[in-house]
């Protein structure tokens, strides 16, 4: 198939510097016409792809809508969704009396195949900041290899094009694992799962997975909280969900879906933006599979049958091997005791979603979704809501986690395009999500609950160089108030300290922290105490730290680093030995 796309590729980029360029328009049925739209040309190839902006309010619209086309902006604000469509689609709903106007700018732009820029010699085309399939392949692999102790790279299946081609072509799907696998934790380590790249064309989220990793690994030993969350729990990475459909991205195609032409044979090969074989693997899970488009062409096809892809296959197994199962009998929440996190990464839309997105009707934890969703959000500053408060959805990966298992699920819509420029995504949705994603790491143990408590902040230990038999002064901000607004926030009622161990670890020390004002009365607290360090063995040790609201809620831990003794600067300096 790879050489048939191949073959197909240099008359396809012939047609699009020739300027088969798509004008945009406005319905007569509309108002004044958009900045990026003109006069709709009285006559157009019949398979011609548009994309469009639909005015409407109507939800019940949007979700009719939402069944049949890729809507890839919902704009409540204005009043409109932006979609892919065909011209004999868009004149049907300008016929009907709706107002309709096409995207100049994104129409033209899905008929430009990328080009490589001056200098570059790896990245994607175009879009140096991102790597290909092989490149993040290679890199993560390297990473298992460069630090052994902390890093596993598994194998999870086959994709569509490996098992059709007989190993021919095609990817393996592979996972990759980071714990200190060295470090014996009395209690089951909780388990961060973050998948990327399910929609092909999303440019930025395999990327971000990649830079999540490297984030990790770079960081363990020397930064304290990376090092306490790779000892007492794992983060598994899945940064190609979907990599046959991720190599035509690469190209410039905007393939949503696997590349499985096995189903709708009358579709475009290669695939264009409007008209594209395979199936859409975020509509092929098993969980309330059925409600997407039954047109194998369509850019959401469901597929012939629940999990029928072997990609869906292959992460449906992995995650049910992965967590536990916390689901209760049939609307009974998953308990609060519930260990685990799955988040999907999408772009774009600059949005924190979690289940359901099948039904309007809350989810059974619909309280501790929205206050970790809001929680999220805050890093990020994307806008939290339930999945279906923007379109409904059936078959989808959050659906699935959350319904089969009770592990709270989320999905980030990142940035503002598909195809991401570099500039956005190194001085925005990198350094945002990644503190999003350390917020999610830390939270992965019991995240019905510490998302509900305070964080603390601005940790300090001084003198973080002690002479043994000498005190050190712990000091930390307490503040309830870190999350999107829409949920509560209480008042700060107290906070502790452990050492070495985290406070949920069974014959750990717990001590209190007092209020440095003399009382624990307000949204935001300094919280201090002074500890003798008498006893305590020579070398560096770990201070947890983790603040309580009037509720009761503990939040997430933050910790620091303490050296007793003399300091040993290679011991200390980020030069761990994870050979």
């Amino acid at each position: 198939m790879r050489k048939r796309i191949l073959t197909t590729l240099s008359v396809l980029l012939a047609l699009a510097l020739t300027g088969a360029s798509v004008v945009a328009a406005q319905s007569k049925f509309g108002k004044s016409p958009s900045p990026d739209s003109k006069p709709l040309p009285t006559a157009a190839p019949d398979r011609e792809g548009l994309v469009v902006r639909m005015y409407t309010r109507d939800r019940a619209l949007i979700d009719k809508l939402s069944k049949s086309l890729d809507i890839w902006e919902v704009n409540r604000e204005a009043g409109y969704v932006v979609a892919a469509m065909g011209r004999a689609a868009y004149e049907r709903f300008a016929k009907q009396g709706y107002r309709i106007e096409i995207d100049q700018k994104k129409t033209s732009g899905t008929s430009r195949l990328n080009q490589v820029l001056p200098g570059q010699s790896t990245g994607i085309p175009g879009y140096a900041c991102y790597r290909t399939a092989e490149e993040t392949y290679a890199d993560l692999s390297a990473l298992s290899q460069a630090y052994p102790r902390l890093a596993r790279w598994i194998d999870l299946g086959d994709s569509w094009e490996k098992i059709a081609s007989n190993e021919a072509s095609g990817y393996d799907i592979h996972a990759l694992v980071l714990t200190n696998q060295d470090f014996a934790s009395p209690v089951p380590k909780p388990v961060l799962v973050i998948i990327a790249a399910i929609h092909a064309r999303e440019y930025a989220t395999a990327e971000l997975a990649a830079r999540f990793a490297q984030y990790l690994m770079k960081n363990y030993g020397s930064n304290p909280d990376v090092t306490w969350l790779l000892n007492y729990q794992e983060i598994h990475l899945i940064p190609m969900a979907n990599p046959d459909g991720r190599k035509l991205a690469e190209l410039g195609y905007y393939q949503r879906k696997n590349t499985n032409n096995s189903n709708g044979g009358a579709c475009a090969v290669p695939p264009d933006a409007f008209n594209q074989y395979g199936t859409d693997l975020n509509r092929n899970f098993g969980y309330n599979w059925g409600g997407a488009s039954l047109d194998a062409c369509s850019e959401i096809y469901q597929g012939p049958s629940a999990t029928s892809e072997p990609e869906t296959q292959a992460l449906e197994e992995y995650l049910k091997a992965t967590f536990r199962d916390h689901r209760g009998e049939g609307e009974e929440p998953a308990p609060d005791s519930t260990t685990g996190l799955f988040i999907s990464l999408h772009s774009y839309g600059q949005l924190v979603l979690w289940p359901w997105g099948y039904t309007y009707g809350p989810a059974p934890n619909q309280a501790q979704l929205r206050t970790l969703g809001h929680k999220l959000a805050f890093y990020n500053a994307y806008l939290p809501e339930q999945a279906s408060d923007l379109y409904l959805t059936t078959g989808d990966s959050d659906d699935f986690v959350y319904g089969e298992l009770g592990i709270p699920a989320y999905t980030f819509e990142m940035g503002t395009d598909f195809f991401q420029d570099c500039p956005s995504f190194e001085d925005t949705i990198l350094p945002d999500n990644l503190e999003a994603l350390m917020y999610a790491a830390k939270s992965a143990r019991r995240p019905y609950q510490t998302p509900a408590g305070p964080e603390m902040l601005n940790l300090t230990v001084e003198p973080w160089v002690v002479e043994p038999g000498y005190s050190i002064t712990v000091s930390a901000l307490a503040d309830d108030r870190r999350a999107y607004p829409g949920i509560t926030t209480q008042t700060i009622a107290g906070a502790r300290y452990s050492l070495d161990a985290p406070a949920w670890i069974t014959g750990t020390a717990v001590l209190p922290m007092v209020a440095t004002d003399g009382d624990f009365d307000s949204y935001t607290e300094e919280a201090q105490v002074v500890i003798d360090t008498a006893g305590w063995s020579a070398g560096r040790h770990l201070i947890f730290v983790e603040g309580r609201d009037s509720d009761g809620n503990w939040g997430v831990p933050s910790a620091a680093f303490v050296w007793l003794g003399q300091l040993d600067f290679k011991a200390y300096l980020p030069m761990v030995d994870n050979q």
